[in-house]
């Protein structure tokens, strides 16, 4: 299968463009610029993340991913949010390393975890990053099951050895059908996809950045290089954005706009109606980043005027920058954050007067809506 970009309806597409490009700027500025801009950018990540799932058909609270993330979940974590919690780690990864890695030849293969990475994906490997113990649980997930793997394998050949049947060295299938359902396709050549993908990046070099990065998530979604991992494609493009400088501040967030296109724009027969979805998502995610900044900077204002004639020892300051950093914090996040007492986050909460978010006796949790 192979992506031809052909001959675009420039006519159709430039009002479109326009709006992209002006929102997706003004967004990039705002970030940069505001003293809000690194909570809304560790906000962001949660709420991109639920967005992905959204849009891939599963439901996944935000509160619930915020409590899994701090490990403190309420309840035992659901297959949708595990898998919304590692597309959270990706974009923390790709976010703290170099922006032109994650697109690059060595960095999208370590990226993806597939085998035969060139030397230059260690670079994307040690890259700074700081994302609550996340990476570290998830190399220590990995390591755990290779060993389990490794003794599953010495535990069977010792049973057919007890039972007299020879040792055989079997290998892990390839794919697995259930009924009509084929969950691995042997044949699907995950990484010539990913070269196709890749080839189209370096066509779209010379176009204006949003409509570049709206056919490269348009080609992702026809290509579909992954058959585990497609919610990859616009974290993908969101560090394209950042290797052409588009958006400096912070990993762009497509999926929180791709949420409000209807599925019938994004997955239209025509792909002038996709390409306009995509850059209508941009613009939406855009004017959306400027709304919650907006809120964000109120909210804060808000809370600052109760630091006036607090010492200088004051926990207040912390328990602000937690609240603005994430969409929900409850009385443990807070005590571990500040080295309170819970009872001492509960009185620093009042203090700041955060809105309740629950409504409930217990598991309580504040935020800014």
């Amino acid at each position: 299968m192979r992506y031809e970009i052909g001959d675009l309806p420039l006519q159709a597409l430039l009002p479109a463009i326009g709006r992209a490009e002006d929102q997706v700027a003004r967004l990039d500025e705002a970030v940069r610029r505001s003293p809000v801009g690194k909570g809304f950018v560790e906000r962001a990540h949660f709420f991109d993340a639920a967005a992905s799932m959204w849009i891939s058909g599963e439901l996944v609270h935000v509160e619930d991913l915020v409590l899994h993330d701090a490990h403190m979940d309420v309840r035992a974590p659901t297959h949708e949010l595990t898998i919304s919690h590692a597309i959270l780690r990706a974009r923390r990864r790709i976010a703290d390393a170099d922006p032109a890695c994650a697109v690059s030849g060595s960095g999208l293969l370590a990226l993806l975890g597939l085998r035969g990475a060139p030397d230059g994906a260690a670079e994307f490997d040690r890259g700074p990053v700081d994302d609550g113990g996340g990476n570290d649980s998830l190399r220590g997930e990995e390591a755990l099951s290779a060993e389990f793997a490794a003794i599953d394998a010495v535990l069977e050949r010792s049973r057919r050895i007890l039972e007299g049947a020879p040792a055989v060295h079997t290998e892990r299938p390839q794919s697995v059908i259930v009924g009509d359902l084929v969950v691995r396709d042997a044949e699907w050549d995950e990484r010539g996809r990913i070269e196709q993908w890749q080839a189209v990046g370096r066509e779209v070099e010379d176009m204006p950045p949003t409509l570049a990065a709206a056919v490269l998530w348009e080609a992702w979604e026809t290509l579909e290089p992954l058959q585990n991992k497609h919610w990859l494609g616009p974290l993908v493009v969101g560090a394209w954005l950042r290797s052409r400088r588009k958006v400096a501040s912070h990993l762009f967030c497509i999926n929180v706009g791709l949420k409000t296109i209807p599925r019938e724009r994004r997955r239209s027969r025509s792909k002038t109606t996709r390409l306009l979805a995509a850059l209508d998502a941009m613009s939406a995610a855009g004017d959306a980043g400027m709304k919650e900044i907006s809120r964000l900077a109120q909210a804060r204002e808000q809370m600052q005027r109760r630091l006036r004639s607090r010492r200088s020892s004051s926990s207040l300051p912390g328990v602000i920058d937690l609240i603005l950093s994430r969409p929900i914090v409850s009385a443990t996040m807070i005590a571990k954050e500040v080295n309170v007492t819970p009872r001492g986050a509960l009185n620093l909460i009042t203090e700041l007067g955060v809105r309740e978010m629950t409504g409930r006796g217990r598991y309580r949790a504040w935020g800014i809506l």
